[in-house]
């Protein structure tokens, strides 16, 4: 299974870093006891009976380090190794933005160029998406994977780049304008795969072996596009059912987004790549490296095909990925030449906190240290119980799709999320709070627009996250008769059909399982299955519903019309 956290990077970010060691200058060393330490954080899988992961550290153009623990195997229990092959997800993406990059530089494109110049099948979506967005994930594009969910397929089913292209040209609309907003989003990297390959005249597996593998000799890697061919010593991917070992079957045979298979050792020659480029050059290796930047001239840490934080006081860039039970992280630190990379086959393994830690190991010395900071002391008011229940009600985040409730206990504002996880709001104006809790710096700002009343949840400063009031509601068996019938989307070719059981309004699909949708707002219905998170039914003049329109993580408003 593919699991849709927004994060399938880590960024740390760290505040009021001031000195450095005098040991920055020198490359990070490696020692017995660092191997010895490595050993013990990867102990728990040091054991052919369970899947688990390979290593390899980097320092000044040298591998360190590399080791493997547990089995690639479970079935003829073969052990996992540096030189075995996992399909390593999303860390593929900066080889996709790199191969952009290759052919801009050859004069055969640019970064600005509109997609349709070289995929005409993109639908016009009256503002131009470049390969720029393509590349920072600010196309507005809605993602492929969640679509495919969305219209009925598995993850585990073939799923080709012909199926991609043929669902991301049926589609009508955008998430948002290019370059409006930061969205995670894997449409764009097939997309920018296959201008690879049109405008190179090969196939995106055949120039990444010319141009990147070959070269570097990574002669374990290749761009997986066909999910029949054979590979020796790949691993396979597992889940853990409640203790027993299943195999999370993957059968991908599209690229650019993901399914490059490749080694931890061949990972590493990729990094060393980055300090002293063999294939391409100084200028591309910065351009990979620059933040994006949005239409408002912000920032939001991601670069091309990776990210970009502060970890402790130092520049670190880095990218995960996770497909079926494999997980991967691969970190650098450039200003160190240090880089880790860690592969996992199996699900539920945390690869990028076992990055960093390992980091950890070699950079200590290297850290930042943090000044004492000095927090302002917080001058607290006192509000009565009357002004204080003005602000409760129910709250509902519309680009999210969440709600929040605030009430009123023991003469306290409360900021409910959902049962035993919520706060106390302490008063510092009339309409503005803190919130309570350790490492917590959120305030939380009230206003009125007429019968409308808005909530801003505002981090360190940040930008509001803006919430809109709204009442909830229930439906009788009778009511919720309104919203059954068949639903058809023409961008998904899929229909859903809404019926009502056991008092339950209840969405049915030929491929799916049986969706139970529960009333928030008006007309505004959430479901536990992630694909169909929340739905908003559209009614006519007259008041009946003639559709609706869904919406999850990285799809908003999809249509459905009601046949």
């Amino acid at each position: 299974m593919k699991f849709f956290l927004l994060v399938t990077f880590l960024i740390v970010s760290v505040s009021s870093l001031t000195t450095i060691s005098a040991q920055s200058t020198q490359a990070p060393k490696h020692t017995e006891s660092i191997s010895q330490k490595i050993d013990s954080l990867f102990a728990e899988w040091n054991n052919l009976q369970k899947p688990g992961a390979t290593v390899a550290v980097v320092s000044a153009g040298e591998i360190v380090f590399e080791k493997g623990y547990g089995s690639a195997n479970l079935e003829y229990d073969i052990p996992n190794t540096p030189s075995t092959i996992f399909h390593v997800a999303s860390v593929s993406k900066q080889f996709t933005a790199f191969s952009i990059l290759l052919l801009e530089a050859d004069g055969k494109l640019s970064l600005d160029d509109d997609v349709r110049k070289y995929i005409p099948e993109v639908p016009d979506f009256v503002k131009t998406i470049t390969l720029r967005h393509l590349a920072t994930h600010t196309s507005g594009l809605r993602d492929q994977w969640n679509l495919l969910i969305m219209a009925g397929w598995r993850f585990d089913d073939v799923i080709t780049l012909e199926h991609v292209l043929k669902l991301i040209s049926k589609q009508k609309a955008l998430n948002f304008e290019p370059g409006e907003e930061y969205l995670y989003c894997n449409s764009g990297f097939t997309l920018l795969a296959e201008v690879v390959a049109r405008v190179s005249g090969k196939s995106f597996a055949e120039f990444t072996k010319e141009r990147i593998f070959g070269p570097l000799k990574m002669s374990n890697s290749l761009f997986y596009d066909d999910h029949e061919k054979i590979v020796k010593n790949r691993s396979y991917s597992y889940y853990d059912d409640g203790g027993t070992y299943k195999k999370s079957v993957l059968s991908y045979a599209n690229v650019g987004a993901t399914s490059l298979f490749t080694t931890v050792e061949d990972l590493s020659l990729w990094t060393m790549n980055f300090i002293d480029p063999k294939v391409g050059n100084k200028e591309i290796i910065d351009k990979m490296n620059t933040l994006a930047v949005l239409n408002n001239g912000k920032t939001f840490g991601g670069a091309l095909g990776q990210f970009v934080s502060n970890y402790k006081g130092l520049n670190q860039i880095s990218h995960g990925g996770a497909d079926a039970g494999y997980r991967t992280f691969l970190l650098r630190y450039p200003d160190q030449e240090f880089a880790v990379v860690v592969l996992s086959n199996l699900a539920n393994f945390n690869p990028g906190g076992l990055a960093n830690q390992v980091a950890d190991l070699y950079l200590e010395n290297y850290f930042a240290i943090p000044e004492k900071e000095e927090k302002p002391k917080v001058k607290y008011k006192k509000l009565k119980a009357e002004k204080l229940a003005t602000f409760s009600g129910n709250y509902w985040q519309p680009k999210e799709y969440y709600s929040r409730k605030i009430y009123v206990k023991n003469d306290t504002l409360r900021y409910f999320r959902w049962e035993g996880n919520e706060s106390d709001l302490l008063p510092i104006s009339d309409n503005e709070f803190r919130m309570q809790g350790d490492n917590i710096d959120l305030t939380v700002q009230f206003e009125n627009n007429g019968d409308q009343k808005f909530m801003n949840v505002i981090e360190n400063k940040g930008e509001p996250l803006i919430f809109e009031s709204f009442d909830s509601v229930a439906y009788t068996p009778e009511e919720l008769e309104n919203f059954t019938g068949l639903y058809y989307s023409e961008e998904l070719e899929t229909t859903l059909n809404f019926v009502v059981e056991n008092d339950k309004l209840i969405a049915k699909h030929i491929r799916m399982s049986t969706m139970e949708f529960n009333p928030i707002k008006k007309d505004t219905f959430q479901s536990s299955f992630y694909a169909y998170h929340i739905i908003d039914f559209i009614r006519n003049s007259s008041g009946m519903v003639i559709g609706f329109k869904a919406s999850n993580g990285r799809v908003r408003n999809l249509l459905f019309n009601k046949l």
